[in-house]
């Protein structure tokens, strides 16, 4: 069977979790998160990002934490600025527009949206009432480039929202990547602090599935829960969200996990590096994308599974590799011995 480097998802989920959902399985609770495991995970997330007036729910996946803080943030005539890039974009089968909300979007290699990038949005949307109103901006960190946003970078973004009245959004279905990056000088509590609204991923970094959004801007509180219930993501059982972000958050479990995938990629980069290859973008999350010649990649696909992601030229492509809480030293060096031997 070839190992996968397609995605930070194919395994179940790491055994604490299990071990946890086991242990307390036949332990009767109060439902749609009102159980002592879901309420002690909320209060332990407020705890690290330092924020007891946020409000923390949990849902079942990023396309369904994406579509109900934007719809529920949205009046009908507002729309969302966005990376090109952006999962809202390309990956959620129209779930925003679906709505009735239009993604305005924004070309940028890297990913990552900076103020500049957006003055122009609103400069051509000055047109009231004929034209959408530029009202959330919506990014993700780490990007689906793999690269992340500075402290500073984020700093700069958020400042320029709340002067131009607009709702910062952080998705973050890959947040603790993101945060455990080397290069990274973000914390959670600075994520907290200068978004409207943001979640953490549990799918993609070894929870079964789940993602925490947290809503910090006090005025897009109120009523929400009727959102996420309307959405049909308010689980009867929702302990099997709120155990598994328990034990995620206990013991930082959450990073330690996003820091082994980061790890992980980056001794596969390093080697790529060594032999002289050249990358899509430069990353240092558990994404990468390297440009490889498409003899090697042959070699490659008969042992491995990832997805080949641009063709650069006649020659040469560029691939998408991707690790995960559990990618195994062994599969990383088999890996490797190949990059080494070709």
């Amino acid at each position: 069977m070839k190992f996968s480097f397609k995605n930070d998802y194919s395994e179940g989920c790491h055994p604490k979790i299990l071990e946890a959902l086991v242990h307390y399985n036949l332990d009767q609770q109060a439902g749609y998160g009102e159980d002592q495991y879901s309420v002690k995970a909320k209060d332990l997330i407020k705890e690290k990002i330092n924020n007891p007036d946020s409000d923390v729910y949990f849902v079942s996946g990023g396309t369904q934490a994406n579509l109900i803080v934007i719809s529920s943030i949205l009046k009908p005539y507002q729309c969302v600025i966005s990376a090109a890039t952006g999962h809202i974009l390309n990956n959620e089968t129209g779930a925003i527009e679906a709505t009735g909300h239009k993604i305005l979007s924004i070309e940028k290699e890297d990913g990552k949206l900076t103020p500049s990038d957006i003055i122009p949005v609103l400069e051509n949307h000055k047109n009231i009432p004929h034209q959408v109103m530029p009202k959330l901006v919506y990014i993700s960190n780490s990007t689906e480039l793999g690269t992340v946003y500075t402290k500073n970078e984020l700093e700069g973004l958020s400042l320029f929202c709340r002067d131009n009245n607009l709702y910062l959004f952080m998705d973050g279905a890959r947040l603790g990547h993101a945060l455990t990056s080397e290069i990274s000088d973000l914390s959670l509590e600075d994520v907290a602090k200068l978004t409207d609204v943001f979640y953490l991923g549990g799918t993609k970094n070894g929870a079964l599935l789940g993602e925490a959004i947290i809503i910090n801007n006090l005025l897009l509180q109120e009523d929400f829960a009727f959102n996420i219930k309307q959405k049909g993501a308010l689980l009867a059982k929702g302990r099997l969200l709120g155990i598994q972000f328990l034990e995620l958050m206990q013991n930082d479990l959450y990073f330690d996990l996003a820091k082994h995938a980061n790890q992980q990629a980056m001794k596969i980069k390093n080697a790529l590096l060594q032999k002289g290859a050249s990358f899509l973008s430069d990353t240092f999350t558990n994404q990468i994308f390297p440009i490889l010649s498409h003899e090697l990649i042959g070699i490659l696909l008969e042992k491995f599974e990832f997805y080949v992601w641009k063709n650069i030229d006649e020659k040469s492509s560029a691939i998408r590799l991707i690790t995960s809480w559990n990618t195994s030293d062994e599969a990383v060096d088999d890996f490797i011995e190949i990059i080494d031997n070709h």
